[in-house]
């Protein structure tokens, strides 16, 4: 038996490291199954170039608890090590670089980024146990079991192990302060969170099965009565893990259900089927794998996020991809694994690494082709998703310029009648009716098909037509289309978003026609003092037009750059940050071929009467009643009926 003391220049480096990774101490476990896994990986390596002439079809792992002992044992069938190999690797090649960083760190707060770039995994052990021990036996013929013995201090011992069987098995005594890391439901969780797709079978515990070869049978006494046998059962291993997942595979060994199986097996609790999926795949500049859900998506864009799982190797490391996935793909869910990130990352890191940018840039590229491709292939199908998809697609097109290029070929702008367009569909086909005296092609849409009734109708008897654009963002989108359709781009015709209710119908797409009224210059002056003495001048300004005597006397409308900035800063950006709360302002049209004006004119006893009453349908119309008004108003009505 040797004793030594591994040779360190920082004062008591386990306490350090207790210290340092506290917070993130549960992933002792993930590290010490990855460097199992790494051992495994390379004997199978060895046997495939023929070095290695054992058996190694059932290799597995194995993870065990002695809680009367207060021990955690994780045994693998891997390479093994020599006595050498032990001293070379952890007491010298590993310890030297936990020292260092520690040494250079210690001052510093808790850093996520400790484990795995220095090389600390094997001794991140030491955050939960007071004492470590390492059984191992190398696959080389003729070489001793060792046996590595640790107490948290740097004196250790290194003595001949017995150890039979080929591989390595850590030991771990726990620390009374956690003692959580002996509860079975506790190391399944962890198991299941980092190791869920593990490449090497790993082993928790045993189960019962059905023995196939005692099934149940009946059979009949001599009064002919019937008995059943039980079915007899058999104890197997119990493997937590599923080694081949479906993201490792080739896209031709996979159909449409085993995409959906998988989807169910990375959320459990998703009932829903997703809507449709993109395999990666792609070794050159970097590796990656990986499938991504597009699942049923829902207006609020922060709800949908973390829900990418991001994996090196098939060990689990985050469900925080930002850095590594486009902002406006965080919605979408599924696996992503590329041995070319490390196990632990900072932002910092993502942020200047150009392997990160570039997996960023290829995924929102595969994404594109993707929709591209589903676009084509079957519209009726796409356009049926289309309102489940859209705020992705919307956000990416805001954030990705590359990717607004690419989908100018499959948005989709929807009408108020249910009909899809692209955008330059869309413009084509109302180009020669909602073209104003300007020049510019009026696109009229409405948010609200309910609420904004009345507008739609209105232009629908003019012949227009209206889109239907109701997602959070769109303020931003139509700032950005208009932008690119602009007199100062490339584009031949400049084209303006109206909301229907943002003006009357003729304001909103001028001709050179315009109605003549049927007040004079005077009465129409008269009118609009009468009325701005009585609707209140801090949210209405009083505005004279002439149009249909059909159409509603007074109409409530909201400025579309007022309304729509105000959006924009609700919704965040925009330039907006910093101006202060827009005031609720709004425009009150009135119809001056209305007969009812005639009414105003001439009936001074119930001018305020038409007036408010007048003004309470325009504000119903609009769903601006409430509370008080809206009691005056069902009070006024009753006292006009009677």
């Amino acid at each position: 038996m040797a004793k030594g003391k591994i040779n360190v220049a920082v004062e008591n480096i386990f306490p350090l490291i207790k210290r340092f990774l506290y917070s993130d101490h549960e992933i002792f476990l993930r590290e010490l199954i990855s460097n199992a896994t790494d051992a495994t990986s390379k004997l199978n390596h060895l046997a495939t170039i023929g070095k290695f002439k054992g058996k190694i079809d059932d290799v597995k792992l194995e993870v065990k608890i002695d809680k009367e002992g207060k021990k955690l044992h994780i045994i693998d069938q891997g390479i093994g090590m020599t006595k050498e190999e032990v001293k070379k690797y952890i007491n010298d090649i590993a310890f030297s670089g936990a020292e260092d960083f520690l040494e250079k760190f210690k001052d510093e707060k808790n850093d996520s980024g400790i484990i795995g770039h220095f090389g600390l995994g094997f001794y991140s052990s030491f955050m939960v146990a007071k004492e470590v021990e390492i059984i191992t036996k190398s696959y080389i013929k003729g070489e001793d079991a060792a046996h590595w013995i640790c107490d948290g201090s740097p004196e250790y011992t290194l003595k001949k192990s017995d150890k039979k069987e080929r591989g390595t098995e850590i030991i771990l005594h726990i620390d009374d302060d956690s003692l959580e890391f002996l509860e079975e439901s506790r190391i399944n969780e962890l198991l299941m969170k980092y190791n869920k797709f593990m490449p090497v079978p790993i082993k928790f515990g045993t189960k019962e099965i059905d023995d196939p070869k005692h099934k149940p049978k009946t059979t009949k006494d001599k009064e002919g009565k019937e008995t059943t046998e039980p079915q007899k059962m058999m104890t197997v291993d119990n493997i937590i893990n599923n080694p081949t997942p479906a993201w490792i595979k080739q896209p031709s060994d996979l159909k449409a259900e085993d995409y959906k199986e998988f989807y169910h097996e990375l959320y459990p609790m998703q009932f829903e089927e997703p809507l449709f999926n993109i395999h990666l795949n792609v070794d050159y500049p970097f590796n990656l794998t990986g499938i991504l859900y597009f699942p049923k998506m829902t207006a609020n864009i922060d709800v949908q996020k973390d829900k990418i799982q991001l994996y090196q190797n098939q060990v689990y490391v985050t469900d925080n991809v930002e850095g590594i996935v486009p902002d406006f793909l965080q919605m979408l869910r599924g696996v992503i694994d590329s041995p070319d990130i490390p196990l632990n990352v900072s932002r910092s890191y993502l942020q200047a690494d150009g392997a990160v940018k570039k997996i960023a840039s290829y995924i929102t590229k595969k994404v594109g082709d993707k929709l591209s491709s589903l676009f084509k292939k079957d519209r009726k199908e796409f356009e049926k998703k289309w309102n489940d998809i859209k705020i992705v697609i919307e956000y990416g097109m805001l954030s990705e310029p590359k990717f607004f290029e690419k989908a100018q070929k499959f948005a989709l702008y929807p009408t108020v009648n249910d009909a899809y367009f692209t955008f330059d569909e869309f413009k084509e086909k109302i180009k020669a009716t909602q073209t104003d005296k300007d020049g510019n092609v009026v696109v009229l849409y409405a948010t609200n098909k309910e609420e904004q009734h009345s507008f739609i109708q209105d232009a629908e008897a003019k012949g227009y037509e209206i889109l239907l654009l109701d997602s959070p963002i769109i303020s931003h989108l139509i700032q950005k289309l208009e932008s690119e359709n602009s007199e100062l781009s490339d584009k031949k015709q400049p084209i303006k978003f109206a909301r229907v209710d943002s003006d009357s119908i003729d304001k909103l797409i001028q001709k050179d026609e315009n109605q003549i009224s049927k007040l004079n210059d005077e009465d129409q002056e008269k009118l609009k003092v009468i009325i701005e003495e009585i609707v209140p001048k801090e949210k209405y300004t009083v505005q004279m037009e002439a149009m249909d005597s059909k159409s509603n006397p007074f109409i409530i409308t909201q400025p579309e750059f007022m309304r729509r900035m105000k959006e924009m800063q609700q919704s965040g950006g925009g330039g907006m940050m910093g101006m202060g709360n827009f005031p609720e302002m709004y425009n009150l049209v009135v119809n001056t071929n209305s007969d009812l004006m005639q009414k105003i004119l001439k009936a001074k006893g119930k001018r305020e009467t038409y007036v408010n009453q007048a003004l309470d349908l325009a504000r119903l119309s609009q769903n601006l009643l409430k509370g008080k008004e809206m009691t005056e108003f069902i009070k006024r009505s009753y006292e006009m009926i009677k």
